[in-house]
């Protein structure tokens, strides 16, 4: 039986950095989810075309880590057949091998919903920003802006909005350290184990 650790939240929350952890301590594959809808986005062309076609290969793209990407993302995520297309190859993947971590912003309520653990992962949206800011090399304000509207569109849409699932255990980062917040979520997954 395979293990599955569902991690979610806006972004620069530290979903990603917490996810990449927690995935090495415990010897689990990690998937970023939100990697899938930066590939169909930045690609072009019709996008439930490109979800359907999708290959690991679009998932090493230099691309797409960028800011332009992540916008792409939550607009080809809006569209319900495009996050068909790709809800199979998640779900797959969270119950191959002994584990697996997948990080995005519908993990723990739409694609593994019988997740053993779930983390709905925030921060406060100056202190997001700021992170976004420094990793990109971009003004804090304009990412300020940016994180806002793709928060308020991720939440609002109709298909899987941003939420944390009813039985998810919120870990806010704000005012912690990038190593307190793995311990903390180690020690939640922990205990999820031991149940």
């Amino acid at each position: 039986m395979s293990f599955t650790i569902a991690i979610d939240g806006p972004a620069a929350s530290g979903k990603g950095t917490i996810a990449r952890a927690l995935a090495r301590h415990f010897g689990f594959a990690h998937l970023d989810t939100g990697l899938l809808y930066r590939a169909v986005g930045v690609k072009g062309g019709d996008p439930v075309q490109v979800a359907q076609s999708l290959t690991p290969e679009d998932l090493a793209r230099d691309d797409l880590r960028s800011a332009a990407a992540g916008q792409a993302a939550s607009q080809v995520a809006a569209i319900p057949e495009v996050r068909a297309a790709l809800v199979a190859f998640q779900r797959q993947f969270a119950r191959s091998g002994p584990g697996a971590v997948l990080d995005g912003r519908d993990i723990g309520t739409v694609i593994c919903p019988e997740a053993e653990a779930k983390i709905y992962v925030v921060a406060d949206d100056e202190v997001r920003a700021r992170r976004r800011a420094a990793e990109l090399g971009m003004d804090e304000a304009t990412v300020l802006r940016e994180l806002r509207e793709r928060d308020a569109r991720d939440a609002a849409r109709d298909t899987a909005p941003m939420r944390a699932a009813a039985d998810a255990t919120v870990l806010d980062t704000s005012a912690m350290t990038i190593d307190e917040a793995v311990a903390q979520a180690i020690a939640l997954v922990q205990q999820r184990i031991q149940r």
